[in-house]
């Protein structure tokens, strides 16, 4: 103490030493700011805001006096089907008009379905694969005129064998059609895939892909079509190998991030694997409501949660989120101007370009311009169902409980949609809960 005292020839004033420490302080923010910078950046770093739609969304912001008899109307259909709970989301020109949830979301813990809660949204997910293959496409990384197999090809490792050489016609865009032209697709017949390979674990991709690559295409690529699980699971891997990202990573960052969806996720196959927010699933008695394990145990399992290997489809059909997040999506990828979309008005024109009735769009299952754009979804314990009509209106449903009637579900919904619309389309508000408003 005597030493320091020795050395300090004047004592400095309280007023001095806080000038001093605020000094201190502003040249500390200075050097932080400049050290976020890179040596060309000219800019400070700017971080957005993220509207969290699922926390922000809520069943009382949609309780409207002059839709009681809507709702009334959903909730019939529900009993009708032997659903246990629905969420359901309409949208026009971009802006979000009503989003609610309709029964369970889990009746076993007694939690009330919302708009905030995700459920599986089955081939929906190829909409998702689809718009992310097409954001690769505008940062010029790939074509979808792209051959896929081959020494030219993009999926040119050495797992990716085969004898037909039909198979190096194979497009990007033949994978989006459903046009490759592949003899099988076994992504839901692991239980004979383990047999037929002798396997004592359950397939993996790779099984697959070998499985199905050794035998010839039913026909010549591009040729016809045929609906295709097996197609979607390599343009996930595509979108793997071009972009040097794992497939969900690549699709949150680069997809649906920038679409202002927070909460999508490839889905986890049992109960125990799910979201905090996910739903609990139900599979109806009528649709064989308990299997033997996808991988062969010897357990027993309900379908909805064993029976498929939910992850392993990918791109193809493993998605989760809610339909508020998935109607942000669709508003991302329209075309149209009041939300911007992700990808260019060219990628646009592309996925929902109308062939015929006997070629699919990409992504989309039909994109006819008289009936509207549509993606329909299936499995064990969901059905979804994406319809974008003529006028601007985008109707999105998606179900925790399948039932017997399997993909033809959604026939049913679209019927519902009709009606609804008929009957209520005009007392929907003038509103956009995308912008909490």
């Amino acid at each position: 103490m005597g030493i320091l005292q020795e050395h300090i020839p004047f004592k400095l004033s309280r007023k001095t030493i806080l000038a001093l420490a605020i000094i201190a302080v502003a040249i500390g923010v200075v050097i932080l700011l400049a050290s976020s910078r890179s040596k060309g950046d000219a800019e400070p770093i700017k971080v957005e805001a993220r509207i969290k739609l699922n926390e922000l969304i809520t069943n009382d912001m949609s309780q409207i006096e002059e839709l009681e008899g809507m709702d009334r109307k959903v909730e019939a259909y529900l009993r009708k089907w032997w659903m246990k709970g629905a969420s359901l989301a309409i949208m026009r020109n971009d802006s979000l008009l009503y989003a609610k949830g309709f029964g369970w979301a889990d009746e076993e813990k007694e939690l009330r379905m919302e708009p905030g809660n995700i459920l599986r949204m089955a081939s929906v997910s190829k909409l998702i694969t689809a718009a992310g293959i097409m954001v690769l496409q505008d940062k010029g990384m790939l074509s979808i005129k792209d051959t896929v197999f081959g020494p030219t090809g993009i999926l040119n490792d050495t797992i990716y064998k085969f004898r037909d050489r039909n198979y190096k016609k194979i497009t990007v865009e033949h994978l989006l059609r459903h046009q490759a032209g592949f003899r099988r697709d076994p992504l839901f017949s692991s239980r004979d895939v383990m047999h037929q390979l002798k396997l004592d674990h359950a397939p993996s991709a790779e099984d697959y892909i070998g499985l199905v690559m050794r035998q010839s295409l039913r026909f010549k690529p591009g040729s016809w079509q045929k609906y295709s699980n097996f197609g979607y699971l390599l343009l996930s891997r595509i979108i793997e190998k071009v972009s040097g990202m794992p497939y969900e990573k690549f699709i949150q960052k680069e997809v649906l991030q920038k679409a202002g969806c927070y909460d999508m996720h490839i889905a986890g196959i049992y109960y125990e694997d799910k979201r905090k927010n996910e739903v609990r699933y139900y599979t109806n008695e009528g649709e064989g409501k308990y299997i033997e394990e996808y991988n062969r145990s010897g357990r027993t399992v309900e379908r909805c949660y064993g029976g498929n290997d939910i992850t392993l489809l990918s791109g193809a059909g493993a998605w989760c989120g809610s339909p508020v997040e998935l109607a942000r999506f669709v508003a991302s990828i329209d075309g149209r101007d009041e939300v911007p979309d992700i990808i260019s008005k060219e990628a646009v024109r592309q996925m929902t370009e109308y062939m015929d009735k006997d070629t699919y769009s990409l992504g989309w299952n039909d994109t006819n311009p008289r009936k509207g754009w549509s993606r329909t979804g299936t499995l064990s314990g969901t059905s979804a169902l994406v319809k974008c009509f003529p006028d601007g209106e985008c109707w999105i449903m998606i179900t925790n409980t399948s039932t017997w009637k399997g993909p033809s579900q959604t026939k049913y919904t679209d019927e519902l949609f009709k009606k609804l619309r008929q009957q209520y389309g005009s007392k929907l508000p003038r509103r956009d809960m995308f912008e909490g408003k």
